[in-house]
C-alpha cells in the first residue's frame, strides 16, 4: 500500500487536520478520508527520501514484468476492451505486488480523466520515455493496440542483449575471482611453510621472489583490515568518479574502445538505436524527438552527442543518414541503411532491418570474445601459477643443492 499525506477539514469542529493515510490509490485514500468524516482539501503521495515518488516499490520492478504487462495490455485492447477494463485485467493478473500498486494509480488517474501516457509519466522510475512516447503515439494514432505490441517485442531484445552481454563477462570474472582465491591459499600458507623450513638451515637465503611472497603473506595476515579498508575506499571512489560527468566521458569512451569489448558494445549500441528508432518511427513519433528519445535510452555520452548533433543537423535541412555518416560514433551500415530508407520511403523497415544484423553480430561477437578470452585467461594463469610455483620450487631445489654439496 502507498502513504499519503494529506490535509482535511473536520466538519465537526471546523479544524483543519494535517496527517497521514495508507491506501492503494489516492482515490481509495479520499474515500478512507471521507468515511472517517473528513473533508479532503489536499492529498499527495509520500516521498520516501529517495527523490522520487513510489520509489521504494518502482525499482522493484523487472524489465519482464513491464513486457508482460505491455504484452497483455495489447491483447486486451485489441479484443475491444475498454483501456480502464483492460487495465484492471492486467492488474488482476499481475504477480509482482509492486507493479500492481503502480497500476492502481495509473488507472486512478485515467478514470479521473488524464490520458494513460500522462499517467505513465508519474512513475519515470517504472516507464521510460521509450514507453512513454510509444503509449503516447498510440493514443493519438488509435493504435494503442499496435505500439504496446511494438513496445514488447523492442523491449523483449533489448532485454535478451543486454543478457547475453552480462552473460559474456561473467565467466572471465568468476575464473579470475578463482584464481586469485587460489593463489592467496598459496601464499599465505604455502610460501610460509617453506620459510619455516629454510630459517632453520644457517646461513639459507630465500630466493628474491619467495622473499617477496613471504612479506606480501604477513602483511595479509598481520593488516588484512588495511587492505580490506583500501579496497572499500578504492571501490567507493571509484564508483563516485564514475557518476560524474567526466568519469562517464572515460568509460564511456573506454566501452568502445578498448578490446576485445569495443566492438561488442559498438554493435549493441548500434542494434539498440536502430531498434528503438525503428518502432518509434512506426509508431508515427517525429523525427527529432524520436532522436532525443534514442539518444538517451542507449546511455552512452559520447553515442547521445552524436545523435544530438544530428538531430541540430536535421533541424537545419539535411537528411539523417548525412549527418550520421563518418561519426566515428557510428558504424557505417546505420547511415547506409538510413539513407537508403530516406530514398525509398521505408526508414521503419531499413532500421528494423539493421536491428535485425547488428542483433546478430552481437551473438557472433559474443562468441568471438567467449574464444579470444580463454586462451589470455589460461597464459595468465599459466603465468601466476609460474611465479607461485617458482616461488615454491626454487628454495626446495636450493636446499637440495646444499645437501649435494655437503
Amino acid at each position: 500500500m502507498l502513504t499519503f499525506e494529506y490535509t482535511a477539514r473536520d466538519p465537526a469542529s471546523g479544524q483543519k487536520v494535517k496527517s497521514t493515510v495508507e491506501a492503494d490509490s489516492e482515490q481509495a485514500a479520499a474515500n478512507l478520508l471521507q468515511k472517517q468524516g473528513l473533508v479532503p482539501i489536499e492529498l499527495s503521495a509520500k516521498s520516501n527520501g529517495s527523490g522520487s515518488l513510489l520509489g521504494k516499490y518502482t525499482h522493484r520492478i523487472k524489465a519482464k514484468d513491464k513486457v508482460l504487462f505491455a504484452r497483455q495490455l495489447s491483447t486486451l485492447i485489441s479484443a475491444g476492451l475498454p483501456l480502464v477494463q483492460s487495465l484492471r485485467n492486467v492488474v488482476s493478473q499481475t504477480q509482482n505486488k509492486n507493479l500492481q500498486v503502480v497500476l492502481n494509480q495509473v488507472i486512478t488517474d485515467v478514470e479521473s480523466g488524464s490520458a494513460f501516457s500522462k499517467a505513465l509519466e508519474k512513475f519515470p522510475e517504472v516507464f521510460n520515455a521509450v514507453f512513454i512516447n510509444l503509449v503516447a503515439a498510440g493514443e493519438v494514432s488509435g493504435t494503442l493496440d499496435v505500439s504496446l505490441a511494438r513496445l514488447a517485442d523492442q523491449s523483449e531484445k533489448d532485454a535478451d542483449i543486454i543478457s547475453k552481454v552480462r552473460g559474456a563477462m561473467v565467466y572471465p570474472i568468476i575464473v579470475l575471482v578463482v584464481m586469485v582465491a587460489v593463489v592467496m591459499f598459496m601464499v599465505i600458507k604455502v610460501v610460509p611453510a617453506v620459510q619455516v623450513v629454510y630459517e632453520s638451515i644457517p646461513g639459507a637465503q630465500l630466493p628474491f621472489i619467495t622473499r617477496m611472497l613471504v612479506a606480501f603473506a604477513h602483511f595479509t595476515t598481520k593488516f588484512w583490515w588495511v587492505e580490506i579498508i583500501i579496497a572499500v575506499v578504492i571501490v567507493f571512489l571509484t564508483t563516485k568518479w564514475a557518476r560524474t560527468a567526466g568519469g562517464k566521458r572515460v568509460i564511456d569512451k573506454l566501452k568502445m574502445r578498448m578490446p576485445p569489448f569495443g566492438q561488442l558494445f559498438m554493435k549493441v549500441y548500434m542494434a539498440r538505436f536502430a531498434r528503438i528508432g525503428s518502432t518509434l518511427v512506426a509508431s508515427g513519433v517525429p523525427l527529432i524527438q524520436m532522436l532525443e528519445i534514442t539518444g538517451k535510452a542507449i546511455n552512452n555520452v559520447h553515442v547521445y552527442e552524436s545523435i544530438m548533433k544530428a538531430a541540430d543537423k536535421v533541424k537545419g535541412g539535411k537528411s539523417l543518414s548525412s549527418s550520421l555518416a563518418g561519426d566515428p560514433s557510428f558504424l557505417p551500415l546505420v547511415p547506409d541503411m538510413l539513407h537508403i530508407g530516406e530514398e525509398s520511403g521505408s526508414m521503419e523497415q531499413m532500421l528494423a532491418k539493421a536491428a535485425d544484423y547488428y542483433e546478430k553480430e552481437v551473438d557472433n561477437q559474443i562468441r568471438a570474445i567467449s574464444t579470444i578470452i580463454e586462451p589470455i585467461l589460461m597464459i595468465l594463469m599459466g603465468i601466476i601459477a609460474l611465479v607461485v610455483v617458482s616461488a615454491v620450487l626454487l628454495p626446495i631445489y636450493g636446499l637440495v643443492g646444499k645437501i649435494n654439496v655437503q
